[in-house]
């Protein structure tokens, strides 16, 4: 819908908050669960405004699935509940460290912090490569959208992701899921749980997935997506009084898989066959360690976080332009001067490791008081984090890691190198307070302050240097440091006509802090013509409005909800061939209007019905390249459509039967400030169906990307693509006791 005189951004918001205006006016709407099929009481409960409430109740725009839910729609990665969510998509990269959540617009890319605070079992991960993981023994999930920085603070810019996992039990009891699929590859992951002694309690969980791949390398004649994945997490639950808790968590991930095997290509709609000749080395480790303890006074309730987490990943493998060393750029660069073959091919290593110590205190009333709720309380995280990334001439012998110093191996001559050291120390305080003042009208209020401090060390060795006349020349050892700061207030109305109807709207800003892109990319930059990146890249803000409504209208549940954002500093990647760094620009300023509705409706016994849709339409307003000005802004998918169905229910006396069918649309989507590519609507199916007999074993078979979908997950500038899974389908069996 358009409005004559008004700007593209403008008319948007106006037929935004025209669409929610009249949909609320026919029927208050209600933000919904993807899958109402699981609620066994009528209502999920949720945590993720920091109280204990029904997700009818909540007044925020938020996607939950309980344990039920997680399961009958085969929730094993961060992509498959991200499907079920409106105006959230991910985005998955070459590297598996990386995949990027764009929720209502807010974006996220390498080397920066995340989009959305991810909170897991209350401990908020540190890292954004900890994120895509594999998901085993989970109890529920709260995808919470829009910024969510009184709340959540560090890095919920664009919202917050509660996951939840199964807690210990008082009695055993345990679950195991195995199964093959089309890779070929073999899974399984499930726990146990039960009593150690009077008051202590363990459960522990894990995972194992490994496939041959699914996508084809032509030039090596295998697949350039096999996949090792180990995950163990365990949980000791010490009730030392009837007060006081203590809560210790540690886990473990490793991953081995292939890497950069990218295509190069002028549209992002292009699809061109996997041919290095390398094959790539992804590793990544993940550790974590946290203890909660928790106090329960008569009028207030104590509870300490303290998290330790390190992370190591390398990568390697192919570099620019992605092809057999005969057929390289590069290698044939000077073939109009002395003919093809006369340069030399050239491969690529990163390696990264983040060591990192968090702590939270926070003082809040205890959960049951409903009429006034309160908390305060701080937070401080101190990070040390050493990055290297360079190419080596690929002399056709393979590729070889490279850690913190530049190669002297022989078969692997190093041709460019930087690294950097960094050490940073972020502290926040923060307090949140709700008020009802009446059955009816409530208001919650809170505020946070976030500051930032980041030190950089330079540790490429002089000679890697970069070195551009004009440029100050940047020197090995030297130190730079910044401070990144800002409040994060945010008030929200909330009005309840009646237990079935709840409207509510409110102002919030969301902070992330900036940092540093390695020593010497401002120079290389400039030597190469690129504007708006530099040695360091700008903490972004986001300033949203927001209204939106809820209902439950018999087997019926709606929900809308209606935003305008404005983003200073968003980000935008760029990639630096000369040195193989991944480096950050800032978009001064982007305007982003959207809304969400939703509904789903139990149409009889056991069967569902949903359908969502969730539109972002984003405008650059200030670039140091005026040709930018009015673009879409990087990464963002116009909409998000979701339809899906499902029976799950009794099929017999003694057999429960499962069908469930999901398709999603993906919009158009830009991937950089130019907007020289858009890549086309995407439309994916995933199928499951299956039975459960009384005795717990479950037989279930599953199709993902059921009609084959083939297109580009993620284009960099430069037009390096990455290949998204094609189809996926198996069968496993599972069993509960």
């Amino acid at each position: 819908m358009k409005f004559p005189g008004l700007s593209r951004a403008t008319s948007a918001l106006v037929s935004t908050t025209a669409i929610a205006v009249a949909t609320l006016a026919a029927a208050p709407l209600a933000a919904q669960d993807a899958a109402p099929e699981a609620e066994t009481a009528g209502e999920i409960v949720v945590t993720s405004l920091r109280r204990t409430e029904t997700l009818q109740d909540t007044p925020a725009a938020v996607t939950a699935f309980d344990s039920a839910a997680i399961s009958n729609a085969g929730i094993e990665r961060p992509s498959d509940f991200i499907a079920l969510t409106p105006n959230v998509t991910l985005v998955e990269t070459q590297n598996a460290g990386n995949a990027f959540v764009i929720i209502r617009g807010i974006t996220q890319n390498r080397n920066s912090e995340p989009s959305v605070a991810v909170i897991v079992d209350g401990v908020q991960q540190v890292n954004p490569a900890q994120f895509n993981q594999d998901l085993f023994d989970i109890d529920q999930i709260e995808v919470l959208k829009g910024p969510q920085g009184g709340l959540y603070g560090r890095n919920a810019i664009g919202g917050a992701i509660i996951i939840t996992t199964k807690k210990p039990t008082d009695e055993l009891s345990g679950n195991i899921t195995a199964g093959v699929d089309n890779g070929f590859g073999y899974f399984v992951r499930g726990g146990v749980s039960g009593p150690l002694a009077e008051g202590v309690k363990l459960r522990v969980a894990g995972s194992w997935y490994d496939t041959d791949g699914f996508i084809n390398n032509v030039f090596l004649n295998e697949k350039a997506d096999p996949v090792q994945d180990f995950s163990l997490r365990g949980n000791l639950l010490v009730e030392a009084t009837d007060r006081l808790t203590f809560d210790l968590r540690g886990s473990v991930n490793q991953l081995r898989t292939q890497g950069l095997y990218y295509n190069i290509v002028g549209d992002v709609n292009d699809i061109a066959p996997v041919e290095v000749n390398n094959r790539g080395q992804n590793d990544r480790d993940i550790y974590n360690i946290a203890l909660k303890v928790e106090y329960a006074g008569d009028n207030a309730v104590l509870t300490s976080v303290s998290s330790y987490d390190t992370l190591k990943e390398i990568l390697t493998g192919d570099a620019f332009d992605f092809k057999p060393i005969p057929d390289s750029f590069f290698f044939n660069l000077f073939e109009f001067l002395f003919g093809a073959g006369n340069g030399f091919d050239l491969n690529q290593s990163q390696y990264l490791n983040v060591k990192a110590f968090s702590q939270e205190v926070r003082l809040a009333s205890p959960d049951d008081d409903r009429k006034f709720n309160w908390m305060v309380g701080g937070y401080l995280i101190d990070t040390t984090r050493y990055i290297s990334t360079g190419n080596m001439i690929d002399t056709g012998n393979g590729v070889f890691p490279v850690y913190r110093s530049p190669s002297t191996n022989p078969l692997n001559p190093q041709f460019s190198f930087l690294a950097d050291g960094q050490e940073n120390f972020a502290w926040a305080m923060f307090a949140n307070a709700g008020y009802e003042f009446s059955d009816q009208f409530r208001v919650d209020a809170s505020l946070r302050y976030d500051r930032d401090r980041r030190r950089q060390t330079t540790l490429t060795p002089q000679g890697f240097l970069p070195n551009v006349p004009g440029v100050p020349q940047a020197q090995s050892g030297e130190v730079r440091t910044a401070v990144f700061d800002d409040w994060q207030p945010k008030i929200t109305l909330t009005y309840e006509p009646t237990p079935d109807f709840t409207f509510y709207g409110g102002y919030s800003r969301g902070f992330r802090s900036g940092g540093f892109n390695q020593t010497g990319v401002g120079a290389e930059s400039v030597n190469a013509g690129i504007v708006g990146v530099g040695d360091i890249f700008q903490a972004e803000t986001a300033d949203t409005f927001e209204v939106g409504a809820k209902a439950h209208v018999g087997p019926v549940r709606l929900g809308a909800a209606a935003y305008t954002t404005k983003s200073e500093n968003s980000y935008f990647f760029v990639f630096l061939a000369q040195s193989s760094t991944q480096n950050l620009g800032n978009i001064p300023e982007t305007r982003i209007n959207g809304f969400e509705l939703e509904a789903t409706a139990e149409v009889a016994p056991n069967f569902d019905v949903n359908a969502a849709i969730g539109y972002t339409d984003s405008e650059i307003k200030a670039f140091p390249d005026a040709s930018v000005i009015g673009n879409e802004a990087p990464q963002i998918s116009r909409y998000t459509l979701n339809l899906g169905a499902q029976y799950a229910g009794p099929i017999s006396d003694t057999v429960d039967g499962l069908f469930r069918v999901d398709y999603r649309r993906t919009g158009k989507t830009w991937w950089e400030p130019f907007n020289t590519t858009v890549r086309s609507p995407v439309d994916i199916v995933d199928v499951r169906a299956g039975f459960t007999l009384q005795n717990g074993v479950s037989v279930t078979g599953f199709a993902s990307n059921l009609f084959n979908e083939i297109y580009n997950a993620e284009f960099s500038p430069g037009g390096f693509v990455f290949r998204a899974r094609p189809r996926r389908y198996g069968v496993e069996i599972g069993y509960k006791f």
